[in-house]
């Protein structure tokens, strides 16, 4: 969730204070996530990542997680080999062992000791270069060793009741389980980049040869998840590819949709801080490529992409764990609400079959997060060609700006009526929903041809994956004004909070039931 504006489009008519008692950022905003980062950083141990300290303790967890279960499968195949082949073995204490004192305590030091190692080869870096074979060699070392010295422990000690045979296969179901698990996350995030899911939108700054450089190593490994959406250049002539000035940083972020700003040319000073000025204020990471003068600067410190250190000056901070609920919440309710509309659709189904003649969905394009274009699904409420008469009803238009709508549509079929009183037609966007490309709550999307008339401004409330229902539709569904819409959508954004989209949801409810639709 990319938030680009700091001044806020007025609303002439609509103040979302007046329909939402509370702030959503006194109630449970940043206040509540700073104290929860603050405790965290006073209580967990802080090592020296180039990522983020909650997604660092995740992937330990997740990890330490891995290894407990491939402890107790490793326990569990040493016992049924045992048995199978007509060895002595105790039942009770077989099945019990993973959970036995000793064990645990074991498996906690031998946890500790694979993520510590693990940590100093580098195996929670964020680096998008690391080969498969590159983690299958750290992780190999952070199993091994660990697994010698604690093998080494029981054996000096003489503790009996901890078995080496046991030691082994732990190490090998964990190795097998933890590089499976990092096989799939890495096949998942580069499906996300193939889909435009996961991709960082760049901005190179300086077209001379550094930068035409970075974005060629873009170009040629997309899995990085980088796109470089242009050059920006005090110097060069403009160009299909060199968008403009570093004045015209603002301007040119807004219409790319940028998240990540790099300077390929720091030597000019004050050119630098103007450019990392208006990239900050504009809530973009920013990133500078030193000017090393042929001298080679210790890994530490730095992130590396390709060959080419980069100076991480400024992280816009996302409340990624906010965002994640958000999402376990869009898959949970639209899930159970698509299960349990089911009979209601197909009866919808039916009636539009027999009300007039054509498909019994609608299925669009329609403009989401960032711009990207995806199949939005509605039951069909209007007649076949719709769509191509819809430029001779432009002079009829009650709303102002680019969003075409006007209340005595005569498009709208008499089925369609009523699925549109009560918000009925878009019950198929959950399908929406669960893939990805919509949330229970955001801006609505529009529809191709409104998205061409946007001017610069309204590319804001594309900041955000847009939903189902939104701040708009249950404070002003009402009001004409496209300004008053904007104000709305962008105040959404900009004050989201998950308990924002729980009273939006139930005031969704309540205007549903009044039937308050289109």
């Amino acid at each position: 969730m990319r938030r680009i504006v700091k001044k806020r489009p007025q609303a002439d008519a609509v103040d979302p204070e007046r329909w939402l008692a509370g702030t959503p950022e006194r109630a449970s905003g940043p206040q509540s996530w700073r104290l929860l980062r603050a405790i965290a950083e006073a209580v967990l141990p802080q090592p020296q990542s180039q990522i983020g300290l909650f997604t660092l303790w995740g992937s330990v967890s997740t990890d330490f997680v891995l290894l407990f279960m491939g402890f107790i499968a490793a326990s569990q195949t040493r016992f049924g080999l045992r048995l199978f082949f007509g060895l002595s073995v105790d039942p009770a204490r077989s099945v019990a062992l993973p959970f036995s004192r000793g064990y645990l305590g074991l498996v906690l030091v031998y946890g500790a000791l694979v993520t510590l190692l693990g940590y100093v080869e580098g195996l929670y870096s964020a680096d998008p270069d690391r080969s498969t074979q590159a983690q299958v060699v750290v992780l190999g070392k952070a199993i091994c060793w660990p697994t010698v010295l604690i093998g080494a422990a029981i054996r000096i000690s003489s503790i009996d009741s901890i078995s080496l045979g046991i030691l082994g296969w732990t190490a090998a179901f964990d190795f097998a389980g933890l590089m499976a698990w990092r096989v799939c996350k890495r096949s998942r995030s580069a499906r996300r980049v193939e889909t435009g899911r996961s991709v960082r939108n760049v901005l190179i700054v300086g077209a001379g040869s550094l930068g035409r450089e970075l974005g060629d190593y873009f170009e040629k490994n997309p899995e990085t998840g980088f796109v470089v959406k242009g050059y920006l250049d005090d110097s060069l002539a403009l160009s299909p590819i060199v968008l403009g000035r570093t004045n015209d940083l603002d301007r040119v972020a807004r219409a790319k949709f940028v998240d990540e700003v790099i300077l390929t040319v720091p030597g000019d000073r004050e050119q630098a801080r103007r450019v990392i000025q208006r990239a900050r204020w504009n809530h973009l990471d920013v990133k500078v490529i030193p000017d090393l003068f042929g001298c080679e600067l210790p890994h530490l410190g730095f992130e590396h992409i390709g060959r080419i250190p980069v100076i991480s000056l400024h992280h816009e901070p996302l409340p990624a764990f906010g965002l994640f609920l958000k999402r376990v919440l869009d898959v949970l309710v639209g899930a159970i609400t698509l299960a349990l509309a089911s009979p209601l659709m197909a009866a919808i189904a039916l009636l539009i079959r027999f009300d007039s003649p054509g498909p019994l969905t609608y299925i669009a394009s329609r403009v989401g997060k960032k711009g990207r274009q995806f199949r939005c699904y509605k039951f069909r409420t209007m007649v076949t060609n719709a769509d191509q008469i819809k430029d001779s009803l432009r002079a009829l238009n009650q709303r102002q700006g680019p969003c075409f709508k006007i209340s005595e549509d005569p498009r709208i079929t008499r089925v369609g009526r009523f699925l549109r009183h009560y918000s009925l037609d878009e019950l198929p966007q959950l399908w929406n929903v669960l893939k990805g490309d919509m949330s229970l709550v955001g801006p609505r999307p529009h529809p191709v041809d409104d998205y061409a008339r946007y001017e610069l401004e309204h590319l804001r409330r594309l900041d955000m994956t847009p939903g189902i229902t939104g701040l708009w539709q249950v404070t002003a569904r009402g009001d004409p004004s496209f300004r008053a819409n904007m104000a709305l959508d962008v105040e959404y954004i900009e004050r989201w909070s998950l308990w924002l989209d729980l009273k939006i949801l139930i005031k969704t409810l309540s205007v549903v039931m009044e039937g308050n639709g289109a």
